[in-house]
Protein backbone atom coordinates (compact mmCIF):
# COMPACT_ATOMS: atom_id res chain seq x y z
CA UNK A 1 0.00 0.00 0.00
CA UNK A 2 2.23 2.78 -1.29
CA UNK A 3 0.99 6.37 -0.88
CA UNK A 4 3.15 7.58 -3.74
CA UNK A 5 1.98 4.94 -6.22
CA UNK A 6 -1.65 5.42 -5.12
CA UNK A 7 -1.43 9.14 -5.89
CA UNK A 8 0.23 8.44 -9.24
CA UNK A 9 -2.65 6.10 -10.12
CA UNK A 10 -5.17 8.96 -10.07
CA UNK A 11 -6.33 10.30 -13.43
CA UNK A 12 -6.63 14.02 -14.22
CA UNK A 13 -10.40 13.75 -13.82
CA UNK A 14 -10.04 12.13 -10.40
CA UNK A 15 -7.57 14.77 -9.25
CA UNK A 16 -10.00 17.42 -10.48
CA UNK A 17 -12.89 15.76 -8.65
CA UNK A 18 -10.84 15.72 -5.45
CA UNK A 19 -9.85 19.37 -5.87
CA UNK A 20 -13.45 20.48 -6.45
CA UNK A 21 -14.58 18.46 -3.43
CA UNK A 22 -11.83 19.86 -1.19
CA UNK A 23 -12.43 23.46 -2.34
CA UNK A 24 -16.19 23.12 -1.82
CA UNK A 25 -15.69 21.89 1.74
CA UNK A 26 -13.06 24.55 2.52
CA UNK A 27 -15.17 27.41 1.15
CA UNK A 28 -18.19 26.32 3.15
CA UNK A 29 -15.94 26.36 6.22
CA UNK A 30 -14.52 29.80 5.35
CA UNK A 31 -17.99 31.35 5.00
CA UNK A 32 -19.30 29.74 8.19
CA UNK A 33 -19.66 32.23 11.04
CA UNK A 34 -18.42 29.70 13.61
CA UNK A 35 -15.27 27.72 12.89
CA UNK A 36 -14.88 24.09 13.95
CA UNK A 37 -11.53 22.93 12.58
CA UNK A 38 -12.20 19.29 13.45
CA UNK A 39 -15.26 19.44 11.18
CA UNK A 40 -13.07 20.77 8.37
CA UNK A 41 -10.39 18.14 8.98
CA UNK A 42 -13.00 15.39 9.02
CA UNK A 43 -14.45 16.56 5.72
CA UNK A 44 -11.09 16.88 3.96
CA UNK A 45 -9.93 13.43 5.12
CA UNK A 46 -13.28 12.02 4.01
CA UNK A 47 -13.20 13.35 0.44
CA UNK A 48 -9.57 12.25 0.12
CA UNK A 49 -10.42 8.74 1.29
CA UNK A 50 -13.27 8.45 -1.19
CA UNK A 51 -11.20 9.18 -4.28
CA UNK A 52 -8.83 6.31 -3.43
CA UNK A 53 -11.68 3.95 -2.53
CA UNK A 54 -13.22 4.78 -5.92
CA UNK A 55 -9.97 3.52 -7.49
CA UNK A 56 -10.12 0.30 -5.48
CA UNK A 57 -6.92 1.23 -3.64
CA UNK A 58 -6.36 0.10 -0.02
CA UNK A 59 -5.10 3.57 0.95
CA UNK A 60 -8.72 4.70 0.76
CA UNK A 61 -9.70 2.28 3.52
CA UNK A 62 -6.82 3.43 5.74
CA UNK A 63 -8.02 7.03 5.39
CA UNK A 64 -11.61 5.93 5.99
CA UNK A 65 -10.61 4.70 9.45
CA UNK A 66 -9.21 8.15 10.25
CA UNK A 67 -12.33 9.85 8.87
CA UNK A 68 -14.59 7.62 10.98
CA UNK A 69 -12.79 8.69 14.16
CA UNK A 70 -12.93 12.41 13.31
CA UNK A 71 -16.55 12.24 12.19
CA UNK A 72 -17.58 10.32 15.30
CA UNK A 73 -16.16 13.08 17.50
CA UNK A 74 -17.92 15.80 15.48
CA UNK A 75 -21.22 13.89 15.73
CA UNK A 76 -20.81 13.55 19.49
CA UNK A 77 -20.79 17.34 19.84
CA UNK A 78 -24.29 17.52 18.38
CA UNK A 79 -25.61 14.47 20.26
CA UNK A 80 -25.98 12.45 17.06
CA UNK A 81 -25.31 9.29 19.04
CA UNK A 82 -26.35 7.14 16.09
CA UNK A 83 -23.52 8.58 14.02
CA UNK A 84 -21.08 8.25 16.93
CA UNK A 85 -21.89 4.57 17.47
CA UNK A 86 -22.15 3.84 13.75
CA UNK A 87 -18.81 5.33 12.80
CA UNK A 88 -16.72 4.54 15.87
CA UNK A 89 -18.17 1.09 16.60
CA UNK A 90 -19.12 -0.07 13.09
CA UNK A 91 -17.63 1.97 10.24
CA UNK A 92 -14.10 2.23 11.67
CA UNK A 93 -13.82 -1.52 12.45
CA UNK A 94 -15.48 -2.32 9.11
CA UNK A 95 -12.95 -0.13 7.30
CA UNK A 96 -10.14 -1.95 9.11
CA UNK A 97 -11.61 -5.31 8.10
CA UNK A 98 -12.01 -4.04 4.53
CA UNK A 99 -8.41 -2.81 4.50
CA UNK A 100 -7.20 -6.28 5.50
CA UNK A 101 -9.52 -7.91 2.95
CA UNK A 102 -8.39 -5.59 0.16
CA UNK A 103 -4.71 -6.12 0.95
CA UNK A 104 -5.27 -9.88 0.86
CA UNK A 105 -7.14 -9.77 -2.46
CA UNK A 106 -5.15 -7.64 -4.94
CA UNK A 107 -5.86 -8.08 -8.61
CA UNK A 108 -2.85 -9.98 -9.95
CA UNK A 109 0.29 -7.94 -9.16
CA UNK A 110 -1.40 -4.53 -8.94
CA UNK A 111 -2.41 -2.54 -5.86
CA UNK A 112 -6.01 -2.43 -7.10
CA UNK A 113 -8.35 -4.75 -5.24
CA UNK A 114 -9.90 -7.73 -7.00
CA UNK A 115 -13.62 -7.04 -7.44
CA UNK A 116 -15.76 -9.58 -5.59
CA UNK A 117 -19.19 -11.00 -6.41
CA UNK A 118 -22.21 -11.43 -4.19
CA UNK A 119 -23.72 -14.88 -3.84
CA UNK A 120 -27.25 -15.71 -2.66
CA UNK A 121 -26.08 -16.79 0.84
CA UNK A 122 -24.02 -13.58 1.23
CA UNK A 123 -27.03 -11.51 0.16
CA UNK A 124 -29.26 -13.31 2.65
CA UNK A 125 -26.76 -12.67 5.46
CA UNK A 126 -26.65 -8.99 4.52
CA UNK A 127 -30.44 -8.61 4.58
CA UNK A 128 -30.87 -10.50 7.87
CA UNK A 129 -28.01 -8.70 9.60
CA UNK A 130 -29.18 -5.30 8.32
CA UNK A 131 -32.65 -5.88 9.73
CA UNK A 132 -31.32 -7.00 13.11
CA UNK A 133 -28.83 -4.12 13.40
CA UNK A 134 -31.43 -1.51 12.40
CA UNK A 135 -34.04 -2.69 14.91
CA UNK A 136 -31.46 -2.93 17.69
CA UNK A 137 -30.05 0.52 16.96
CA UNK A 138 -33.48 2.12 16.86
CA UNK A 139 -34.15 1.18 20.47
CA UNK A 140 -30.58 1.95 21.59
CA UNK A 141 -30.64 5.40 20.00
CA UNK A 142 -34.12 6.08 21.35
CA UNK A 143 -32.92 5.28 24.87
CA UNK A 144 -29.95 7.64 24.41
CA UNK A 145 -32.24 10.49 23.36
CA UNK A 146 -30.68 10.79 19.91
CA UNK A 147 -31.57 13.86 17.85
CA UNK A 148 -33.67 13.17 14.70
CA UNK A 149 -34.11 9.50 15.63
CA UNK A 150 -35.71 8.19 12.41
CA UNK A 151 -33.12 9.80 10.14
CA UNK A 152 -30.30 8.63 12.41
CA UNK A 153 -31.63 5.05 12.33
CA UNK A 154 -31.87 5.17 8.53
CA UNK A 155 -28.25 6.29 8.48
CA UNK A 156 -27.30 3.20 10.49
CA UNK A 157 -29.09 0.94 8.00
CA UNK A 158 -27.46 2.44 4.89
CA UNK A 159 -24.04 2.57 6.58
CA UNK A 160 -24.21 -1.10 7.56
CA UNK A 161 -25.16 -2.22 4.05
CA UNK A 162 -22.43 -0.05 2.53
CA UNK A 163 -19.81 -1.39 4.95
CA UNK A 164 -20.84 -4.99 4.25
CA UNK A 165 -20.61 -4.51 0.48
CA UNK A 166 -17.27 -2.71 0.83
CA UNK A 167 -15.86 -5.67 2.74
CA UNK A 168 -17.20 -7.96 -0.01
CA UNK A 169 -15.47 -5.77 -2.60
CA UNK A 170 -18.71 -5.25 -4.49
CA UNK A 171 -19.34 -2.20 -6.74
CA UNK A 172 -22.78 -1.65 -5.21
CA UNK A 173 -21.12 -0.47 -2.01
CA UNK A 174 -21.03 2.93 -3.69
CA UNK A 175 -24.79 2.90 -4.31
CA UNK A 176 -25.41 2.14 -0.63
CA UNK A 177 -23.06 4.94 0.39
CA UNK A 178 -24.80 7.32 -2.03
CA UNK A 179 -28.09 6.63 -0.23
CA UNK A 180 -26.27 7.14 3.06
CA UNK A 181 -24.93 10.47 1.78
CA UNK A 182 -28.47 11.69 1.05
CA UNK A 183 -29.57 10.68 4.56
CA UNK A 184 -26.60 12.47 6.11
CA UNK A 185 -27.17 15.61 4.04
CA UNK A 186 -30.66 15.76 5.55
CA UNK A 187 -29.28 15.03 9.03
CA UNK A 188 -26.72 17.83 8.91
CA UNK A 189 -29.13 20.31 7.36
CA UNK A 190 -31.25 19.77 10.46
CA UNK A 191 -28.15 20.34 12.60
CA UNK A 192 -27.06 23.44 10.66
CA UNK A 193 -30.49 25.03 11.19
CA UNK A 194 -29.59 25.12 14.88
CA UNK A 195 -25.85 25.72 14.53
CA UNK A 196 -24.45 27.16 11.28
CA UNK A 197 -20.95 25.88 12.12
CA UNK A 198 -22.09 22.47 10.79
CA UNK A 199 -22.50 23.87 7.27
CA UNK A 200 -19.19 22.25 6.14
CA UNK A 201 -20.68 18.83 6.97
CA UNK A 202 -23.45 19.45 4.42
CA UNK A 203 -20.83 20.40 1.82
CA UNK A 204 -18.82 17.35 2.87
CA UNK A 205 -21.61 14.89 2.14
CA UNK A 206 -22.60 16.66 -1.07
CA UNK A 207 -19.00 16.07 -2.16
CA UNK A 208 -19.28 12.49 -0.89
CA UNK A 209 -22.38 11.96 -3.00
CA UNK A 210 -20.57 13.12 -6.17
CA UNK A 211 -17.61 10.87 -5.37
CA UNK A 212 -19.76 7.82 -4.63
CA UNK A 213 -21.68 8.21 -7.88
CA UNK A 214 -18.36 8.31 -9.73
CA UNK A 215 -17.05 5.38 -7.68
CA UNK A 216 -19.94 3.12 -8.72
CA UNK A 217 -19.33 3.61 -12.43
CA UNK A 218 -15.56 3.36 -12.02
CA UNK A 219 -15.91 0.07 -10.12
CA UNK A 220 -18.11 -1.30 -12.91
CA UNK A 221 -15.33 -0.29 -15.31
CA UNK A 222 -12.73 -2.04 -13.12
CA UNK A 223 -14.90 -5.18 -12.95
CA UNK A 224 -15.26 -5.27 -16.75
CA UNK A 225 -11.49 -4.86 -17.20
CA UNK A 226 -10.75 -7.66 -14.72
CA UNK A 227 -13.31 -9.95 -16.35
CA UNK A 228 -11.55 -9.53 -19.69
Amino acid sequence: MSIKSSIKALTKFEIGLWLVSAVTVTLSFAFSSEKDFLTLASSLVGVTALIFVAKGLPLGQALTILFAVFYGIVSLKFHYYGEVITYLCMSAPAALASLISWLRHPYKDSEVVEVGRMTLPKTFVMIAASFAVTVAFYFILSALGTENLVVSTLSVLTSFIASYLTFMRNPFYAVAYAFNDVVLIILWILAAIEDISYLPMIACFLAFLANDIYAFFNWLKIRRAQAE
